[in-house]
C-alpha cells in the first residue's frame, strides 16, 4: 500500500500505543488504522495511554489539507474534525473502514484525551459539538475586537452569574426593556 499523502512512499508495518496494528509511513510520519483492529485494542486497552507523552504534545500543523486517497482501495476519504480547538482532521475511507492520522495527529488525539474516542469523533453529534465551539468561538473573538478584552471578562463574568441565576428570565426581560 502507497502513503495517500507522500502519493510515492510504501506503508510499513507499525505498532502504536499498547499494540494497536497499524501501517506507517516513514517520510511523513502518517499512519493508516483499521477501524476493526482499532475497537478491539480500544476494548481490551485497561491502562490509560502514557500522561507524560499527552502533556508534551503541541498541535501538529501536517494536516492535510485536500481529500485523499484510501491507502487500501483508493476512494476518497471524509474529513472529520478533531475538536473546535484544533484544525486537524481525521481522513476515514467509509468503504473500508480504514482512519488515515496525518504525522502528529496520533499523539494530539492523546493530549486531547480521544485515542479511545476515535468512532466518536466520527458521528455526527460529535461534528455538530465541533462546529458549535468553532462558533462560540468566532463569537467570543468578534466581541472582543468590539468591546475590548477588558470589557469581554466583565461581559463572561455577568454571562457566567446569569446563567447560575435562578431569576435569569425576569433579569434578561428587564435588560431588554
Amino acid at each position: 500500500m502507497k502513503c495517500p499523502k507522500c502519493k510515492t512512499s510504501d506503508l510499513q508495518a507499525a505498532k502504536l500505543d499498547g499494540g494497536l496494528p497499524a501501517m506507517g509511513c516513514a517520510a511523513c510520519g502518517g499512519t493508516s488504522i483499521a477501524l476493526l483492529y482499532y475497537r478491539d485494542w480500544a476494548e481490551r486497552a485497561a491502562a490509560d495511554l502514557d500522561p507524560a507523552t499527552e502533556a508534551a504534545v503541541s498541535e501538529p500543523n501536517q494536516d492535510s489539507k485536500t481529500a485523499l486517497p484510501c491507502a487500501k482501495c483508493g476512494s476518497l476519504m471524509t474529513k472529520f474534525a478533531i475538536a473546535g480547538t484544533t484544525d486537524n482532521k481525521l481522513d476515514l475511507c467509509t468503504r473500508c473502514d480504514e482512519a488515515w492520522l496525518d504525522g502528529g495527529e496520533w499523539e494530539l488525539l492523546k493530549s486531547l484525551n480521544l485515542a479511545k474516542e476515535i468512532p466518536a469523533v466520527l458521528t455526527d453529534a460529535w461534528q455538530r459539538k465541533v462546529r458549535e465551539e468553532r462558533m462560540e468561538a468566532k463569537r467570543r473573538e468578534r466581541l472582543e475586537r468590539v468591546v475590548g478584552s477588558e470589557d469581554l471578562a466583565k461581559v463572561e463574568a455577568f454571562r457566567e452569574w446569569l446563567v447560575a441565576n435562578s431569576h435569569r428570565t425576569e433579569i434578561l426581560f428587564y435588560l431588554n426593556q
